[in-house]
Parts: C-alpha cells; sequence; structure tokens
C-alpha cells in the first residue's frame, strides 16, 4: 500500500530541507509526531536512526536508507509483518519557492490489514506532515 501527500511551500528548497532534517523538532511543527529522538548526534545521514512516537501508533525507530543532501532521504521501519518505507523530497521551483513530497510505502505480509485499519490515520498524518513544514517554513 502507499499514501502520499505534497505541498508547495513559500521558502527556499534550502530552508525547507533544513527544517526537515532537524527530525527532533518534528512535533514543534506536526501535531503528528508526539516525540522524536535522534539515536546518533550529528547530520541526518544512510544509517542513522531515530524513534518516532505518534498518536495512536505504536512507538517506531526509523532507518534512513538513502540521502542525498538537500534533496531527499529515505527511512524504513519494520514492525511484525510490516515494513514501512517513508520518502522524504524537496524540490527547488524556478520560482524559489519549492515542493514538499512525502510517501509511505508498507509491503509484508500484513500490510493490507494494517493498511486498511490505519489508512486513513496515515493519510491524515501525511497531510498534517506536508501542511505543518509549509507553515513552520513559511513563517521563517
Amino acid at each position: 500500500m502507499r499514501f502520499e501527500a505534497g505541498t508547495q511551500v513559500a521558502a527556499g528548497a534550502e530552508q525547507v530541507w533544513a527544517v526537515l532534517v532537524d527530525v527532533e523538532g518534528w512535533p514543534q511543527w506536526t501535531p503528528s509526531v508526539r516525540r522524536a529522538a535522534r539515536r546518533e548526534p550529528g547530520p541526518l545521514a544512510v544509517g542513522a536512526t531515530a524513534l518516532l512516537e505518534q498518536p495512536r501508533l505504536r512507538p517506531a525507530v526509523w532507518r534512513v536508507t538513502e540521502l542525498t543532501r538537500g534533496l531527499s532521504f529515505t527511512w524504513e521501519s519494520r514492525s511484525a509483518g510490516v515494513r514501512t518505507v517513508g520518502e522524504h523530497r524537496v524540490l527547488p521551483l524556478p520560482d524559489g519557492h519549492s515542493r514538499f513530497e512525502l510517501a509511505l510505502t508498507q509491503s509484508g505480509p500484513l500490510a493490507g490489514p494494517v493498511g486498511w485499519l490505519y489508512g486513513d490515520l496515515l493519510r491524515r498524518y501525511l497531510r498534517m506532515e506536508a501542511d505543518g513544514l509549509r507553515r513552520r517554513c513559511e513563517r521563517g
């Protein structure tokens, strides 16, 4: 199952990227994340992990699997029967603004039932994250 959200942001890609990779700051701009804790110091990099606590979901550890500095990162989390991949992209636009896109893809033997049970919640959370990041970046 795949869930997606995106938004245009009236801010430059560098600014959007800086807010996005400050994972521990996410609870300040999206109500979909109650707590975020990086497990290693330093900039976000391949192999880095973070613990996310979200309302109505079990805490999950996410590991960065791909990162193109300034443009995108992908991370994954695994739980019993489900592998979830989260993609985050910041696309610079010709007018100096940006487009932010994010997606969750779930696979594994329990992905169907989990998607059916939590699909609406996941869609809502992705929308909250896209809109929250936009508001945070646009207010400076």
